[in-house]
């Protein structure tokens, strides 16, 4: 009897450590985040992107703790600390791992909206989506709420597959995104007769590392979804490694060598790859990542020169949303046994469970900005924004020559 319990103990403290070593590498990608968007915005908005990265965590974490958390999985941690250290405590480091994926949904759409958007009006709009929009889907697709995956299961002979979040996590944040940036606008001087201008980026080092970070903690992000030390599989830790390096390759090439395609690359690669990383065959997930990385440069362009609403700073609806979507039918069609796959998933699941992301975050990221728009504005004034986020905001500039 004390073998069994000695071994138990150890078999539960390793499954705490190894998803705490997950939770802390998905949230050393909030600095990606962070850098990316520093990076890509002009200097009179660096501070202004750093503070949302970091504020949105914190409301993040406090609203998934006390309503998202209970929203997708029916659990909460009102209890005594005894019964809360059960078992190590893992039940609250998997909190803390599900939590660092509710807050990757604002951290992706404030690249979105960058450079002109209001303060306290996006936080409290960061809570309602946390709180609320995410976990619905959360839990619809990881705790088989209200009977969709059942539903699936029975129609196709598979629920959706979504491994580690291409559309519970990304694509949800993507179209979310695409709702806010239609309704706050293009940046003022962003169009001038019908043709897109083109902002520089600030800072090539600081983009660069962002997505560097982001691709480094991915690891963490899809490896650890397993959740327990016995469900970790290689096949996950390759398959993200060939899908990051196809968007890479293909982005360099479609994108003129551009440094701000290039280090995008990786992430779409990643992003597409994270549904089905424990089914595809590598081959797939190299072939699934370089479709994602010619689907952002493509998308990118073309949504930026011809619909002049949608100024998406930094990409997210193609990098998260489409690429996203991509990934959820990608590992329809890879995850199949005939193309080297694991199997036991449907591609119509896959498709019918990918477009009910698409609508759930498309309404409710409509419904939460456009009340916020219609009670108290989104949007920066004119002048405001002319000075940029980081004076008007803030009252600081990211330089002393500012």
């Amino acid at each position: 009897m004390d073998i069994t319990s000695a071994v138990h103990t150890l078999t539960a403290s390793a499954n705490t450590l190894f998803i705490l070593i997950g939770a802390i590498m998905v949230l050393a990608m909030h600095a990606g985040f962070a850098f990316l968007e520093v990076g890509t915005v002009r200097h009179k908005n660096q501070v202004n992107a750093l503070v949302k990265i970091m504020t949105d965590f914190g409301i993040s974490a406090v609203v998934y703790f006390f309503i998202g958390y209970y929203v997708a999985y029916g659990n909460h941690f009102m209890a005594s600390a005894s019964e809360l250290t059960a078992g190590n405590g893992y039940d609250l480091v998997k909190f803390f791992f599900l939590m660092t994926f509710a807050a990757a949904i604002p951290a992706i759409v404030s690249g979105g909206i960058a450079e002109r958007a209001r303060f306290y009006p996006m936080l409290i709009a960061s809570g309602l989506i946390v709180g609320l929009v995410y976990p619905f889907f959360e839990g619809l697709i990881w705790n088989g709420n209200y009977g969709f995956q059942a539903w699936l299961e029975a129609q196709f002979g598979a629920g959706f597959h979504d491994f580690a979040g291409s559309v519970v996590v990304h694509g949800v944040g993507g179209w979310i995104a695409l709702a806010a940036v239609l309704l706050l606008g293009a940046r003022n001087g962003r169009y001038r007769n019908g043709r897109v201008v083109a902002f520089a980026p600030s800072n090539i080092p600081f983009l660069a590392l962002g997505a560097w970070i982001l691709t480094v903690g991915w690891f963490g992000f899809n490896v650890m979804s397993a959740q327990t030390l016995d469900g970790i599989s290689g096949l996950v830790a390759v398959n993200s490694l060939m899908a990051m390096v196809g968007g890479v390759l293909v982005s360099m090439l479609l994108g003129r060598k551009d440094p701000g395609f290039i280090h995008n690359g990786p992430l779409a690669g990643l992003v597409a790859v994270c549904a089905g990383s424990d089914l595809m065959h590598p081959v797939g997930a190299l072939v699934t990542g370089g479709i994602a990385g010619a689907l952002f440069v493509y998308l990118f362009e073309w949504a930026q020169a011809k619909i002049e609403r949608l100024d998406d700073v930094l990409g997210v609806w193609p990098l998260h949303g489409i690429c996203g979507v991509w990934g959820g039918i990608a590992a329809g069609i890879f995850g199949q046994q005939a193309l080297g796959g694991l199997g036991g998933v449907s591609l119509m699941a896959q498709i019918v469970g990918s477009l009910a992301g698409v609508a759930i975050a498309l309404a409710g990221g409509l419904i939460v900005y456009g009340a916020i728009q219609a009670i108290s504005g989104l949007r920066l004034s004119e002048e405001e924004e002319f000075n940029g986020a980081d004076v008007s905001i803030h009252r600081i500039g990211a330089t002393s020559m500012e």
